[in-house]
């Protein structure tokens, strides 16, 4: 196997707009943990380096979800390297186009996806 430079820790900027966007693709991790698969397989402790603010409980809740819906494989090692690897299957790198094209739409539209959320957030809080 190709070593793979490490997933830089601040590969996701703490105000991501995937937050934003009025769509999922999957949860609300799934697109982040695409993003990091896109580059070959990842052992469980390499997305945890950017994807931190996720809790591992959920982590493994998505990569279960991606492995069910088919866009995620998991490969048990029984070598002398033992561990699992998550990678893209075909379906999942498929994604890879809308999701880049969700992402820039999502930067396009920053200040009025923010607006529209504040907006709501103080609906939400002025009848709750």
């Amino acid at each position: 196997m190709t070593p793979r430079p490490p997933l830089p820790a601040d590969l996701f900027d703490e105000v991501c707009p995937s937050a934003l966007l009025p769509f999922r693709f999957g949860d609300k991790w799934a697109p982040l943990v695409l993003a990091c698969l896109e580059g070959g397989p990842r052992r469980f402790s390499e997305l945890r380096v950017p994807l931190g603010r996720v809790t591992p409980k959920v982590l493994t809740q998505s990569l279960r979800g991606l492995e069910r819906d088919g866009f995620v494989s998991r490969t048990v090692h029984t070598d002398p390297r033992q561990g699992v690897d998550y990678a893209l299957t075909p379906l999942g790198r498929s994604l890879l186009e809308p999701l880049a094209a969700a992402c820039a739409w999502a930067a396009e539209h920053w200040d009025e996806l923010l607006d529209a959320h504040e907006r709501g957030t103080a609906r939400e809080a002025a009848t709750g």
